[in-house]
């Protein structure tokens, strides 16, 4: 129903695209006119106009014109009108849905020019590295013909490149080296380390693979912990032994297993434990529950593969190798158990962010996909983006055929090969979409046993990806791929101009970066040459049929099946697809397969005979439908949890931000010392009476806390005969708070001798960073281990949800109590000594950058200046360490996979007599004992 609501505004939002196209048009005889010099004055004049008050919708006409021509005269390619209007639904932050072939990537220079403009940076957001690196050298071209900078962001690039990309005006990258960034800048001790400069304009190439099919998952920025590899060995070696359906049971659907009681004490006798659920045992269900999912869940060749003694998760969409992914919850430690290779630690949290909060981050967010229909109602309520679906520039003519279904999937496969040997012979390209790595090298093989040349594009493979795409519409080009392996590569019929022309630049030494202008000059020699032999090859392959697009399997997601049909086809070319499945089949097997499998057996027919049947294809829709639903309600579950991190996330952030700009931080920290003494004086005097108080247990606490100047005897005036009712609670809290404010005021005084001024102020900001982030680490641990249990509240008749987000604000706030405890007792008992500050040669900016870079340092507010004075000296703080630690980085693949670890390091180590510096299990267990002996002031109870 909202599906349809969405779509009444549609025809609105395509009349005032068209009326936008239209007016650009009327532009367009102006601009041609002008010189390439005068072209590019035009960047000039409009950024002033903008500074002058003019916005960029009031630019945008003039913008678009002016990119539009930068485009024909750099690449040889104008903008058609729908891609004007494309460009435009994305400036106005839409989604903008393209067919396949339309241009989107050409589309998109006109919004990022026209933001770009407004410099405050604008993002273009891609599947992958290649991807990011192709757009911002081939498009690059055209913003950099204009004047403007362009960046990319790659995955191996080091602190001081990322701050440069980020500094452009235009910056192409990943959403997970975005993400990343964002993260560790949030964890970042100084100015200098930081690389972002704020969330402006985002637009997101395959939107629908990014925004959905990979917000199941979170980023996650993790540090190493010891772990138990010996009980992933044992368990390792026991899975094996035990029976499915006598000791498990295992869901497909659900991707669950359950032990059944005859599994419990065959694992029980073969461990020698009596019971495997007491408390003491309780770590082992887990080892167990994982091998038995590496075991039935997890395969070989189609889930991960095994490469240099290392398991390497594969994206169960494009067939990628996702390097540096690691499956969460001691999964990943139960595969390389089961495969026999090396067992590498399992880590802890340090930061994290889903991919929808990280994108709602951005002042205005807009993408491109070729199939975003079927999810426009997801897309406007959890990120508020319209779906405006753009005309074809020429009318679609593929041929979609209905399904062909067999009994089994060998069958099935004999027919596939048999199809794609009968289109090889009379030369018609072939593209084999593949559900997996195991099945496309299945193919290949087959196709060898026919003599068949081909190429496979999987994650064995994908180093050659675009080259193989480039190829693959040429005459006879038979290509096997996993699902959308290539996605963002055109599959041009007769090849790709434009690759093969850049293929042989760069043969001869030329790069569009490196070599900007003798590439340009041999691109518009070289084009039309090539263009002349892909032509009359492309009238070939018209002439066989155009591009078949074959898949072996219907991929869960009818947006999956739609993007691989969506291959053949583009700009009104004549192509075909059609869809080869059998009963064995994994959503056949998932969703109603057996009375499937009862109709073929009552038709009698044999194995090599498909069938064509309409009960068939409405049973596939309604099992990729209710797929669909579930994906969806676990990505809006995901955000409702990630919610309640996300309010507190961003206090954290706020606050460390705050304290890396240098704001004076003495006020805040005297504030605290009032707080914590204020929380250890109510704890004393909870019970009301002063003869009740206990000020012996007050004062032994306090002086863990800080140097205490005055006794309690003191201040009762207390003697054999003395009454203490004269002391009210107030005058107790005011001498004591006054006397901690002497002594912060004479620890000031004793730093400054060791390290001259500011001393104290730099410990301030030390002390502050380190403990924000090892008690926001902790509290990271503490919600996970929340969420784990929290669906039994479900039992209690209690909502789950609500719990999560009542008892998360309880441990925030108490995380918030102990993190000023924490840093009270680090400001007054760290030892500190005063170290020469290190000598850094200054960094040498790469030609053509300077102005770039100065306004770069003037955007980091400072952080980099062309001369630094002799820095003074630094503070050395023990047990204060601010060193990065070992990080994995865990992403999200498109099939939602994560990788989690965990950290058991709590970093900077308290030391002795202050408060906190414990692990959690030890203040948990002080706690108890505690509980058991004499009353304490709260604060200290609370900890």
């Amino acid at each position: 129903m909202l599906s349809k609501l969405l779509r009444l505004g549609e025809g609105r939002m395509l009349k005032r695209l068209k009326r936008v196209s239209d007016y650009v048009n009327t532009l367009s005889d102006e601009i041609e006119k002008l010189t390439d010099a005068e072209l590019r004055a035009k960047t000039d004049e409009l950024k002033k106009r903008h500074a002058d008050g003019e916005s960029l919708d009031d630019l945008l006409p003039e913008a678009f014109a002016v990119a539009r021509e930068a485009a024909w005269r750099v690449l040889d390619q104008r903008p058609f009108d729908v891609q004007v209007m494309g460009a435009a639904a994305l400036h106005f932050g839409n989604v903008a849905e393209m067919k396949t072939g339309e241009g989107k990537t050409l589309t998109s220079v006109l919004p990022a020019y026209l933001n770009g403009i407004g410099g405050n940076g604008v993002h273009v957001v891609t599947v992958n590295d290649y991807l990011a690196k192709r757009d911002s050298e081939w498009m690059g071209r055209v913003h950099r013909f204009l004047g403007l900078d362009v960046g990319v962001i790659l995955a191996q690039m080091t602190p001081d490149e990322r701050r440069v990309a980020y500094n452009a005006d235009i910056t192409y990258g990943t959403n997970n080296e975005f993400g990343f960034d964002y993260l560790r800048d949030n964890m970042a001790h100084s100015l200098d380390d930081l690389v972002q400069r704020g969330h402006n304009f985002a637009i997101v190439d395959e939107v629908d693979s990014i925004l959905i099919d990979e917000a199941r998952t979170p980023l996650i920025i993790s540090g190493p912990a010891d772990g138990a590899s010996n009980w992933y060995l044992e368990f390792a070696r026991l899975a094996p032994l035990m029976e499915k359906d006598t000791h498990y049971e295992v869901d497909l659907r659900k991707r669950t297993v359950g032990v059944h009681e005859l599994g419990v004490e065959f694992v029980e006798d073969q461990l020698g434990i009596d019971n495997l659920y007491e408390a003491a045992n309780s770590p082992l269900v887990s080892y167990l529950n994982n091998a038995l999912k590496a075991k039935e869940l997890f395969n070989r060749d189609k889930d991960y593969i095994v490469r240099d003694g290392e398991v390497l998760i594969v994206d169960e969409f494009t067939g990628r190798v996702l390097y540096g992914r690691r499956y969460n919850e001691g999964m990943h430690q139960a595969i390389e158990a089961k495969e026999h290779v090396e067992i590498k630690a399992e880590n802890q949290t340090l930061a994290t962010i889903t991919l929808q909060n990280y994108f709602r981050l951005y002042d205005k967010l807009a993408g491109m996909t070729g199939t975003a229909q079927t999810e426009a109602a997801e897309l406007h309520e959890i990120y508020k983006l319209g779906v405006v679906p753009i005309p074809t520039n020429k009318p679609m003519i593929r041929a979609d055929q209905s399904d062909l279904i067999y009994k089994t999937e060998e069958a099935k496969y004999i027919a596939v090969v048999d199809d794609v040997v009968e289109r090889y012979e009379k030369g018609q390209p072939v593209l084999i979409g593949t559900t997996s790595v195991e099945r496309s090298e299945y193919l290949s093989r087959q196709f060898q046993k026919r003599r068949v040349p081909h190429n496979v594009l999987n994650a064995k493979f994908h180093e050659q990806e675009a080259t193989i795409v480039a190829v693959a519409g040429r005459r006879g080009g038979i290509t096997v791929a996993t699902n959308m392996a290539g996605r963002g590569t055109d599959i041009v019929l007769g090849g790709n101009a434009d690759f093969l022309t850049d293929q042989r630049l760069r043969e001869r030494g030329l790069d569009p970066v490196e070599t900007p202008d003798e590439y340009d000059a041999a691109w518009h020699e070289e084009l039309p040459k090539v263009k002349e032999e892909v032509s009359a090859e492309a009238a070939e392959v018209i002439e066989a049929g155009g591009l078949y697009v074959l898949g072996t399997e219907r991929h869960e997601s009818r947006r999956i099946d739609n993007q691989l049909r969506g291959r053949s086809g583009r700009q009104g070319d004549p192509g075909e697809s059609r869809f080869y499945l059998s009963l064995g089949d994994e959503l056949m097997r998932r969703f109603n397969g057996a009375a499937l499998e009862a109709m073929l057996n009552r038709l009698n027919l044999p194995d090599d005979v498909p069938i064509e049947a309409k009960m068939v294809t409405r049973a596939i829709k309604s099992a990729q439908t209710q797929v669909e639903q579930q994906n969806f309600e676990v990505r809006k579950n995901v955000l409702k949890y990630d919610e309640v991190m996300n309010q507190q996330r961003k206090v954290i952030y706020a606050e460390r931000r705050r304290i890396l700009e240098g704001e004076n931080l003495k006020e805040q920290a005297l504030d605290m010392v009032r707080d914590v003494v204020t929380a250890y004086v109510d704890g004393a005097t909870a019970d009301g009476y002063a003869e009740d108080w206990d000020l012996e247990a007050l004062w032994t606490a306090l002086k863990t806390l800080y140097p205490v100047g005055i006794s309690h005897e003191t201040l009762t005036h207390h003697d054999a005969d003395s009454d203490r009712d004269d002391l009210t609670r107030e005058e107790l809290l005011e001498a004591l708070v006054k006397d901690a404010e002497n002594a912060y005021a004479a620890r000031e005084a004793e730093l400054e001798e060791i390290a001259g001024e500011g001393a104290m102020r730099q410990l301030e900001r030390n002390v502050l960073l380190n403990v924000i982030d090892r008690k926001w680490r902790e509290h990271l641990y503490e919600m996970d281990y929340l969420k784990e249990g929290i669906g039994l509240r479900a039992m209690a008749q209690r909502d789950p949800l609500v719990e999560y987000q009542r008892e998360g604000y309880d441990m925030f706030m108490a995380m918030l109590d102990g993190m000023k405890e924490e840093s009270v007792g680090f400001l007054f008992n760290v030892t500190v000594e005063a170290v020469p500050s290190p000598q850094v040669a200054p960094v040498q900016t790469p030609e053509g950058l300077q102005e770039f870079a100065t306004a770069a340092a003037g955007q980091q507010g400072g952080a980099a200046t062309a001369v630094r004075e002799e820095a003074p000296p630094q503070l050395r703080a023990k047990g204060i360490d601010n060193e990065a630690p070992a990080m994995t980085y865990s992403g999200p693949s498109e099939d939602g996979s994560a990788a989690v670890q965990r950290n058991g390091g709590d970093g900077a180590k308290a030391p002795a007599g202050v408060p906190g510096g414990a692990s959690r299990r030890e203040r948990r267990a002080a706690a108890r004992q505690q509980g058991r002996g004499a009353k304490p002031p709260k604060s200290v109870k609370r900890r």
